[in-house]
């Protein structure tokens, strides 16, 4: 009987650097929303890809903020901070050519735990003159002694091969957690709807709205045919309430449009989309209440 390998790897670095984008691409689908706000991600999507008899387990961590004082982000920072704790190999991503305070915080955690840590390089794609690629790999390699890096491009694909058999070749001597065939349950069908209508939400307001929302999915029942989801978005503040409905209700129209798409995507069925706009003030500053939203805690995708 031939070895199996498997392992626990968290993609971890400060908001917007692509980690989300990273996961998504190596998965070959959506599990984790993207846009270029920071804190999209507030839970640690658990992607699973097995490859022969080497199964990965991938952990997409909120981005990491220096000394914030929102209770949002400190949950945010403990969490993403346990995960790097439990993993067998840690990806640290950076973007371009660039590392600053916020980067170098994180290397001090990792320091602290010393994990197996490949870094990863990611939007190469964007960056003029390659002929500085080499120096600033020579660079990080004197701020820390990772194990490899390794430049990439989420956004085209380069070099994403070769970060995967980098990870299959680091992977532990396990037996596979999950099942190859494991399939994607109704409450992770509600936390990926959510996902997908916050997703739309943030990439259409921009920055008119803070990152004060939340999207219950409060039923989802098949009909002829058609899966119909019921969802609410909730809000701080009234103000608020009328920047997410927009003039004559153009905005959550779109937001709706474009959720319901990825929607059928994920569920391969017809989607009847139907949303609500409500007010629960300072939400994000309740710490009970954010933790009942399950921010912070683990979903799984296969």
């Amino acid at each position: 009987m031939s070895k199996k390998y498997c392992g626990y790897i968290s993609i971890i670095g400060k908001p917007n650097v692509g980690k989300s984008s990273i996961i998504n691409k190596i998965l070959e689908k959506k599990v984790s929303i993207t846009s270029r706000k920071s804190q999209t991600t507030r839970n640690n999507i658990l992607g699973i890809k097995t490859d022969k008899n080497k199964q990965m387990i991938f952990i997409d961590t909120p981005g990491m903020h220096i000394k914030s004082k929102r209770t949002m982000n400190k949950i945010l920072n403990k969490s993403a901070q346990s995960i790097i704790e439990d993993s067998d190999l840690v990806l640290f991503v950076l973007q371009r050519l660039t590392i600053d305070a916020e980067d170098r915080s994180i290397i001090s955690r990792l320091r602290d735990t010393n994990p197996l840590t490949i870094c990863v390089i990611n939007k190469i794609d964007q960056i003029k003159d390659k002929n500085q690629l080499l120096p600033f790999i020579n660079k990080l390699a004197m701020e820390h002694e990772f194990d490899s890096i390794i430049p990439i491009s989420a956004e085209t694909g380069q070099n994403l091969e070769e970060l995967v058999e980098l990870i299959k070749k680091n992977l532990p001597e396990n037996n596979h957690i999950y099942d190859e065939e494991l399939s994607i349950g109704e409450d992770k069908n509600r936390f990926m709807i959510s996902e997908l209508i916050r997703e739309k939400i943030i990439r259409k307001l921009g920055d008119e709205l803070p990152h004060d929302t939340y999207v219950d999915i409060e039923d989802i029942k098949e009909k002829n045919n058609i899966t119909h989801v019921n969802a609410t978005i909730f809000v701080n503040r009234k103000s608020q309430k009328q920047i997410v409905i927009g003039s004559g209700g153009k905005n959550l129209k779109i937001i709706g449009e474009q959720a319901r798409v990825d929607i059928e995507e994920l569920l391969q069925t017809k989607v009847f989309l139907k949303t609500w706009v409500k007010v629960k003030k300072n939400w994000n500053t309740d710490t009970g209440f954010i933790h009942s939203l399950g921010v912070g805690t683990n979903h799984e995708s296969s």
